[in-house]
């Protein structure tokens, strides 16, 4: 997997930058993690690969998401068959009208913030707090294929998103090593793409907010009195869940499955993944004042 990859890079690179780094001469400083930073981060941030992920529908609109489209003569509207193999679902963004000629996988990216921090040291144990506000700029698409044949794609994105976490260290004269982790804030922007042109389709608002936690670790060189470098690994998860559309009939038959009787008001859509999830790989820079 992605994440797994990217977990080992992360830990040679922590280890490289732990041993490799030269000893150099500068000012003695008992507590060289003490006190309040300011600073940024830039990084790389890499998705789970969501094999499961798929559209849920309700037909009966009561909210319950557990029901079937199916077409007048009672077959899965999105279940492959011998005539159409390409109906079903991707995790990634449909480019054609059927799952097996066009799905892309999500799209992993860079990822950016600034941060204020304060840490408090006790000989060799360092504790504290920092916040951050920043952007990634991942996005997590879900597409389904129906026998019609017709493609039905649902994407995420992030505007923004913050952080304020707390952190716990040990640090060898000049190096600290470090486990963090906290609440977190984003706002999402959602945006649904279809190429069936019979049905009206409507959303319930593309942005929405997602709360959310982070959790992960780094290591953290000072390079002089008031400045440091590092390298940090983050697990990041929100739980985004509001996004709707409502499919109606639109210039479509009465016969046509999003508003088949006995439910003709027209069906709801959504994700079954609320987890909007990836892991992040960050190079940071502190000023300390």
């Amino acid at each position: 997997m992605r994440t797994k990859s990217l977990l080992s890079a992360a830990t040679m690179l922590v280890a490289g930058l732990a041993f490799a780094s030269p000893a150099m001469a500068q000012e003695a400083d008992p507590k060289p993690f003490d006190g309040l930073y300011v600073g940024g981060t830039v990084g790389f941030d890499a998705q789970p690969n969501d094999t499961r992920s798929a559209i849920l529908f309700d037909r009966n609109l009561d909210g319950a998401f557990t029901e079937s489209v199916v077409t007048a003569t009672g077959a899965n509207a999105f279940a492959p068959t011998t005539a159409q193999p390409g109906a079903g679902f991707c995790n990634g963004r449909a480019t054609s009208s059927g799952k097996l000629t066009g799905c892309t996988n999500d799209k992993d990216n860079i990822s950016y913030s600034g941060r204020i921090g304060f840490d408090k040291q006790y000989g060799h144990l360092v504790f504290g707090v920092v916040g951050e506000f920043g952007k990634s700029e991942v996005r997590d698409s879900v597409s389904a294929f129906s026998t019609t044949p017709a493609s039905y794609t649902m994407t995420r994105k992030i505007d923004f998103n913050a952080n304020a976490r707390l952190r716990a260290g040990y640090a060898f004269d000049k190096t600290l090593f470090y486990a963090t982790g906290g609440g977190a804030y984003a706002k999402t922007s959602s945006s649904f793409t279809t190429s069936n042109t019979a049905n009206a389709f409507a959303d319930n608002g593309s942005k929405h907010d997602a709360w959310g936690f982070v959790a992960g670790g780094g290591i953290e060189q000072k390079l002089g009195r008031h400045f440091s470098i590092g390298l940090e690994y983050l697990y990041n998860q929100y739980n985004d869940d509001d996004y709707r559309v409502r499919v109606t009939r639109g210039t479509g038959p009465a016969t046509n499955p999003f508003v088949l009787a006995p439910n003709t008001t027209g069906t709801d859509f959504r994700r079954n993944d609320p987890k909007f999830r990836w892991s992040t790989v960050r190079a940071t820079a502190n000023f300390r004042f």
